[in-house]
């Protein structure tokens, strides 16, 4: 029986934001640890870890995320260790992001002037204080800005765990769009709802961006 497209169903989608917000916020903080490890091993001095690091992320973002969640849901069974489409979405997600924020923070960290490494080693400091004290406070400030563009992209793949059978919002507008046939009504008030969650944080990346070129402009120029 078809159904109309009314508040009830509207108020459904609005619903399913939660969940998709939920494995937004699983990814980006996963990815955001998991991305600090594999920062860490790309700026190594050690050849074998770089290489490592640098293998890492070329799988994840040399794969797509359709196939990573697929891989990950239906390999398990494989090798007797089934997941539910909730841990599958989290845990393919997580690797994701952390491969894309493992990327942008080593850009980060070598945009640190060499400078500030050559003053941290003259104050005798050993290499994890360096990091810790010198390095990574600068690297943060200048990784907000792509740090935030990034969690819009996050949001947004989120709606791939839909093909696993995870109720966020567009796996919610299918099962809305089965009942009431009305794709169009449907799809349109879906992108209304993904619109509405990432265009404030596309509007605050924009402005830190904005501000961290003014900052960097009113930075003297040091001659030789």
């Amino acid at each position: 029986m078809i159904r109309e497209f009314t508040s009830s169903e509207l108020f459904y989608l609005v619903l399913a934001v939660r969940w998709t917000l939920a494995l937004s916020a699983i990814a980006l903080v996963g990815g955001a640890l998991v991305g600090l490890g594999i920062a860490l091993l790309r700026i190594s001095n050690r050849r074998a870890v770089r290489i490592a690091g640098r293998i890492y992320i070329r799988v994840f973002q040399g794969t797509p995320l359709l196939m990573q969640l697929f891989l990950i849901y239906f390999g398990g069974s494989i090798i007797g260790m089934e997941a539910d489409a909730w841990t599958s979405a989290a845990l393919g997600l997580t690797l994701y992001s952390s491969a894309f924020l493992g990327e942008i923070w080593r850009g980060c960290i070598e945009a640190v002037p060499s400078g500030q490494w050559d003053g941290a080693r003259s104050l005798a400091l050993p290499y994890h204080r360096q990091l810790r004290l010198v390095i990574l406070p600068q690297a943060a400030r200048i990784a907000i800005a792509p740090t935030v563009g990034f969690a819009v992209q996050a949001i947004k793949s989120t709606s791939l765990a839909s093909v696993i059978g995870f109720v966020e919002l567009t796996r919610a507008a299918q099962i809305i769009n089965n009942a009431t046939f009305r794709p169009a009504l449907v799809y349109l008030t879906v992108a209304a709802l993904y619109f509405l969650l990432c265009w404030p944080l596309s509007v605050y990346s924009e402005r830190l961006e904005r501000r961290m070129g003014s900052d960097r402009a009113r930075v003297p120029a040091v001659s030789a």
